[in-house]
């Protein structure tokens, strides 16, 4: 593994995204717990994508595929059903108290898996990015991409584990401000529907 891997990793995961904002308002709404249960929800995400990589489906989506088309709008759609929960104030990523239910602690894993798993940029670049650091094409199960992804997959999860720090630590004075809960709530959710509509006009 090369330092400019791990590094170009370390930026791509904390470029703001689907995930950064999900684990950003986990951690608002839930604290750190919550935030960083969210983030490891969102790096799981990831692992979907490495399979495709190893299967070759990668080239495929990229080759302008269906199953793009039918990921990218499936992405799209529900990233505007939790934008439109969070500006409602309710739904999926609402800013509500912490849950420590084995049940909530699975939705907020499930939700981050959705997010990253409805992410077709995420296979672009497996597809587009990734391979230029393997040293011959890949096989099914090749040990080298599995490392590498693995090492983005730590790379993501370090990141998101620093967004839901920070967050927690903001959160106190946000709750305290019953106004500037709800302009950031809506905010985040307005956030989500931009990435929708920019998911939806880009080209593949």
């Amino acid at each position: 593994m090369s330092v400019e891997f791990l590094l170009i990793s370390l930026v791509v995961a904390a470029i703001p995204g689907t995930g950064v904002v999900y684990t950003v308002s986990s951690a608002i709404g839930g604290g750190r717990r919550r935030g960083m249960i969210a983030a490891f929800g969102c790096t799981l995400g990831i692992v979907p994508h490495i399979l495709a990589a190893m299967l070759g489906l990668s080239g495929i989506m990229q080759a302008g595929a269906l199953a793009f088309e039918v990921v990218r709008w499936a992405g799209v759609a529900y990233l505007v059903y939790m934008g439109i929960s969070m500006i409602r104030g309710g739904g999926s990523l609402s800013l509500d108290a912490e849950d420590e239910s084995a049940g909530a602690v699975g939705l907020i894993v499930w939700r981050g898996i959705l997010l990253n798993l409805l992410n077709p940029k995420l296979t672009v670049f497996f597809f587009a990015f990734l391979p230029q650091f393997l040293d011959a094409p890949s096989g099914l199960f090749d040990a080298q991409l599995i490392r590498l992804g693995g090492v983005f997959m730590l790379a993501t999860f370090v990141v998101f584990v620093v967004y839901a720090y920070a967050s927690a630590a903001f959160r106190d004075r946000v709750l305290g401000a019953p106004t500037v809960r709800r302009w950031l709530q809506r905010t985040l959710g307005a956030i989500l529907i931009g990435l929708a509509a920019r998911l939806a006009v880009t080209d593949r």
